[in-house]
């Protein structure tokens, strides 16, 4: 086998199979207790940001700086993809990193990550990255005296110092001591390789292979290991869900929870779904529904922003036209809206809303809708909620609307789909984003949802089909609106080529009418009103008329009187002239007799 002299590096990979196993020998300075002196504790643990989406986020700040972390799992779990993304994005935050690889050569690593949008070689090329591939195999390694790591740490050395390297990652400890027999000697180099990262000030992750009946197969990278996270899936009704979990985190708090997270063209992403707290802030602001008269019906305004809304209702009693309409509301104000479609293709939706009077398209040309359209079936609950957060984060809407939640019934059960939804409801009024969801009932149970999530909701809309005479038409309930005034009253809801609008019902002996029933009521009430004015119109004639025969009898009364009055005072006159004439002469005949009488008195005195 060939021998390497203790501090050279290896050029070659059978150089370096002879390296692992030369004799310890004399041990390098930096080893030594004086290399310890020089990384003095904190009273505070320092962090480093690992880049990686909602991963800082449940541990508080990152990873421990100047410490190491232990990324164990089974196989495909995604230890490599973390140690790869950890250092691809510590140089994007101007932090070089040391890549040293033992089970994939450099061009095959860059060729695999270079699908999450790595591109290694460019950074090889800016010294922000350096990748060592070390090729181990156990049939060309025979275990003979002592077993030493010192020539990986002069071969790390080297490589940290030819980059300045921040970051260090190992990918994967199980082939450094697969030949190894002698525990002893496995536990004493696993504690001089941590030892060592430690005392170079570098933040390092190392990947380890999950053990039977412990978190790694050697039982002690856990132990000496700052922090340590362990990454796996499982598999519930043929759907696969990834999750992560912070085991340990030496000096610091952290999320202790099971977080799923999501790999795919970009690399990692985690939820921190059940970190979240009830103490988000709320708004006053108000946003239109999209429909005028439903606004008024909520108080003369529409939704609260960042409200959580739900329709339900029957198939094909216009849910997703409702859902459609406040998206269009939205994209009208110039705000982005994302919709989540699960039993729909965006160019079906786009098309179905045409025949209402939507031009969806032209608001997904402009940049403010995204339509997204998944099947329940293609991951489980926690990757379906980790893919609409990435997928938010990313789009950063105003508005988001998820269509049906029903669906998600075929992926989990009514707990799990509920546990998912409350995570993600928080979530996005954390964000001050307004969530609208839609959700099939049945006539049995209108009102409570299949996957009990009504308490959650600020404001519920359902809608029913109901069947009068023969016909099935759409009727619009709002069952409540938390922190406004709002109508309690039945809407009939109208979908036509001219748009959606609501109408008053009427109330018949058979209850709610609407649709042909609603016409025929109306031409029924129209006919009793005309009838009921022609009837006053009637009235009003035969009073009038009445009124007109009474004033003329009235007329012909007085007329008669005047008649019978002038008559009276034409005989009173005649009386008074004829008592007039009367006493007249009676005062002349008195006066000639009293005159007589003078002058017989004056003729009997000269006689």
């Amino acid at each position: 086998m060939a021998q390497v002299r203790q501090g050279q590096v290896p050029e070659t990979a059978t150089e370096m199979s002879g390296f692992w196993g030369c004799s310890r020998g004399t041990r390098s300075a930096m080893n030594s207790g004086g290399m310890a002196s020089n990384h003095l504790a904190s009273s505070t643990v320092q962090k480093t940001p690992s880049g990686i989406s909602g991963f800082d986020q449940i541990t508080g700040g990152g990873l421990p700086a100047g410490r190491s972390t232990l990324v164990c799992g089974g196989p495909g779990s995604g230890k490599t993809i973390f140690a790869v993304e950890f250092l691809v994005r510590g140089a994007a935050l101007g932090e070089p990193g040391v890549f040293v690889t033992f089970e994939e050569s450099v061009s095959d690593l860059s060729r695999n990550v270079a699908s999450l949008g790595f591109d290694l070689a460019r950074l090889q090329e800016q010294k922000l990255l350096a990748v060592d591939y070390v090729h181990l195999d156990p049939a060309e390694i025979e275990e003979a005296g002592g077993y030493s790591l010192d020539g990986l740490f002069v071969r790390l050395e080297h490589a940290i110092d030819a980059v300045g390297a921040k970051r260090v990652a190992i990918d994967t400890l199980e082939v450094l001591f697969s030949t190894l027999k002698d525990d002893s000697v496995v536990r004493a180099e696993t504690h001089r390789l941590f030892r060592f990262l430690k005392a170079r000030g570098v933040t390092a992750v190392v990947t380890a292979e999950a053990g039977s009946g412990s978190l790694t197969r050697q039982g002690l990278e856990e132990y000496v290991s700052d922090c340590v996270v362990t990454l796996g899936q499982s598999v519930l009704d043929q759907s696969a869900t990834r999750y992560l979990r912070i085991v340990k985190y030496r000096g610091s708090s952290h999320g202790t929870n099971e977080y799923p997270f999501l790999i795919d063209d970009t690399g990692f992403s985690v939820v921190p779904a059940t970190s979240l707290q009830l103490d988000y802030q709320v708004s006053d602001e108000r946003v239109s529904s999209g429909i005028p008269s439903l606004d008024v019906m909520l108080g003369g305004s529409g939704f609260y922003r960042t409200s959580t809304v739900l329709v339900s209702g029957s198939a094909g009693s216009g849910k997703s036209t409702l859902a459609a309409l406040l998206a269009n509301a939205t994209c009208e104000r110039g705000e982005r809206c994302m919709l989540f479609a699960f039993e729909e293709s965006p160019s079906q939706i786009v098309r179905n809303m045409r025949s209402i009077g939507l031009d969806l398209k032209k608001w997904q040309e402009r940049g403010l809708l995204q339509l997204r359209a998944t099947r329940p079936s293609l991951y489980g609950l926690e990757m379906h909620l980790v893919s609409m957060h990435k997928a938010i984060s990313e789009f950063k809407p105003n508005a988001v609307i998820l269509d049906p939640i029903s669906s998600f019934m075929s992926a989990g059960t009514a707990y799990q789909i509920k546990a998912m939804l409350v995570r993600l409801f928080d979530w996005l009024k954390t964000q001050q984003i307004t969530g609208l969801v839609t959700c099939l009932t049945t006539p049995l149970n209108r009102e409570e949802t299949d996957v009990g999530i009504s308490s959650l909701i600020d404001t519920w809309i359902e809608v029913r089909d109901l069947e009068v005479a023969g016909e099935r038409n759409r009727a619009l309930y709002l069952l409540k609106s938390r922190g406004m005034s709002h109508s309690n009253q039945v809407r009939e809801l109208i979908i036509s080529t001219a748009g959606v609008s609501l109408a008053d019902v009427y109330s018949g002996a058979d209850g709610v009418l609407i649709g042909s029933a609603k016409a025929a009521e109306s031409r029924r009430r129209a006919r009793e009103e005309r009838e009921s004015a022609a009837d006053v119109a009637r009235s009003e004639r035969l009073l009038e008329l009445k009124r007109e025969t009474l004033e003329a009898q009235i007329a012909a009364l007085r007329a008669e009187y005047a008649a019978h009055e002038e008559e009276v005072q034409r005989r009173l006159r005649s009386s008074r002239d004829a008592a007039d004439a009367t006493r007249s002469d009676r005062e002349i005949l008195s006066q000639q007799r009293t005159e007589a009488g003078t002058r017989a008195s004056s003729n009997g005195g000269r006689a």
